[in-house]
């Protein structure tokens, strides 16, 4: 399976490595359009290779996705939060009383208590 692994990794490279080669013209990359720079009076340009605008572009999406989803996710982590505060108090109050009820007796017959089920335990 690692070898697997490996030779797509490889694969991806050598795409990768090709589409830059390819795509190694200059491309201009500007902030605003040319009607909208005129009335604010500033405009951001920046020339870079087309491989690189293509990247960035991949890289700004998955970036977005990631960050929109964790967002999204929230309520449900929320909640599984809580359910697992919820769970170890429970289990902290299962323990006293698993305590309170064997207080005073002998340890073996305390753990044989544990041990054997109880009526509403085997159904």
């Amino acid at each position: 399976m690692r070898y697997i692994r490996y030779a797509l990794l490889a694969l991806l490279a050598i795409v990768l490595v090709s589409m830059a080669l390819a795509n190694r013209a200059v491309v201009t990359v500007k902030l605003m359009p040319d009607a909208l720079a005129g009335l604010l009076g500033f405009n951001l340009s920046l020339g870079l290779p087309l491989f690189l605008v293509i990247l960035g572009g991949i890289i700004v999406g998955l970036v977005i996705g990631f960050v929109w989803e964790w967002l999204r996710e929230y309520k449900h982590r929320r909640k599984a939060a809580v359910k697992d505060r919820e769970v170890r108090k429970l289990e902290r109050e299962v323990d006293h009383l698993k305590e309170q009820k064997h207080q005073g007796k002998d340890q073996v017959l305390a753990i044989l208590d544990d041990a054997v089920p109880t009526h509403a335990e085997r159904r």
